[in-house]
């Protein structure tokens, strides 16, 4: 009798590992696990920012979607980040628009001098452009958000007096604001951002085309001696995060919708910290001896009429490629008017 319980209980607890096991490793392969690729350098607060979004989906979605981060192009070179997403080396990536040149040409309005004003108002302006024309330049990819930094302005390595200075001067640009520096008699030098220091402490250039947070993220304050301040040259820089196709094709629909939700509440996070770490960048670059010099409104309106010159060209390209450029430059232009 004894035994025979003995061979009961057994095969009681063999079908109970039987019936269990499929359900182990049904749960086990539910864990989607991704790889995120950021330009950032570790200790930027916008590469702390998008940590801090990984361990938000993770947390959102019960650990389904677990992701394991990779800042300072330590997975991907910037230059990249997007194609690599496309093939599956990333999953995600972050990095700048203008890395890519020439792939998202509907996007290169943002590079335009629209006068921007703060990081937030240029951050909410990308998600709106995107949200309403959904440009099919993203269609190899699933995107999570945008954001834009705050007005780019220059700033010269010698101390100079008036945007008039410019002239001549070799200014550090990205390819679809190049046209700024041209309209001012600067010579446009087209450098992604890692190699930017080097070049400006070696003289390599004069000077750079990048907003007042840079000055401190990237430590320009260094190196440089005066950032002019005239928003009618002000353009953002458009960042994105995206994911692979396949890879969020795997992840539950239940799952899809928690990180849009987060994306929506990044959006808004993404801007604040713009506009923050502008304010704290120009208190920095003062204190590091960096001249500002503001524009009087004479000066603003000048220089406002010189970029009306640049933007025709956009719209002219654009229509060559069958593109909405016209109602683009107008939505944007439209947006910041009520959007200051």
């Amino acid at each position: 009798m004894q035994k025979r319980f003995w061979i009961i209980g057994l095969s009681a607890i063999f079908g109970a590992l039987v019936a269990f096991a499929p359900l182990s490793a049904t749960a086990e392969e539910k864990v989607i696990k991704l790889r995120y690729s950021n330009f950032f350098p570790p200790v930027h607060p916008n590469a702390k920012l998008s940590e801090a979004w990984c361990k938000e989906v993770e947390k959102r979605t019960n650990g389904r979607v677990k992701i394991s981060y990779f800042p300072g192009n330590t997975l991907t070179p910037p230059t990249q980040t997007y194609d690599s997403v496309v093939k599956g080396i990333a999953d995600i990536g972050q990095t700048l628009m203008a890395y890519s040149a020439g792939r998202f040409p509907l996007t290169g309005v943002f590079g335009l001098p629209l006068g921007f004003t703060s990081g937030y108002q240029a951050t909410m302006a990308l998600n709106a452009f995107y949200d309403k024309f959904q440009p099919k330049e993203y269609a190899d990819t699933q995107v999570m958000y945008f954001h834009g930094h705050g007005p780019g302005l220059i700033s010269t390595r010698k101390e100079v007096s008036s945007i008039n200075d410019v002239k001549g001067m070799r200014i550090k640009v990205n390819a679809e604001n190049a046209d700024i520096i041209k309209a001012l008699g600067g010579v446009p030098v087209t450098l992604v951002i890692p190699e930017t220091y080097d070049a400006l402490n070696k003289g390599v250039i004069d000077g750079i085309l990048l907003p007042v947070e840079a000055l401190k993220g990237w430590k320009f304050a260094e190196v440089v001696k005066t950032t002019i301040v005239n928003h009618s040259i002000s353009y953002t820089a458009p960042m994105y995060v995206v994911m692979n196709k396949k890879k969020w094709d795997m992840i539950s629909k239940e799952d899809q919708a928690a990180i849009t939700a987060i994306n929506k509440e990044w959006r808004e996070k993404q801007a604040k910290l713009w506009s923050q770490l502008d304010t704290e960048a120009e208190t920095f670059a003062v204190e590091k001896g960096v001249k500002i010099l503001k524009a009087s409104k004479e000066e603003v309106a000048r220089v406002a009429e010189i970029m009306k010159g640049v933007l025709p060209k956009y719209v002219s390209d654009m229509k060559a490629k069958g593109l909405p450029g016209e109602e683009v430059l107008k939505f944007c232009q439209e947006y910041i008017k009520n959007n200051p």
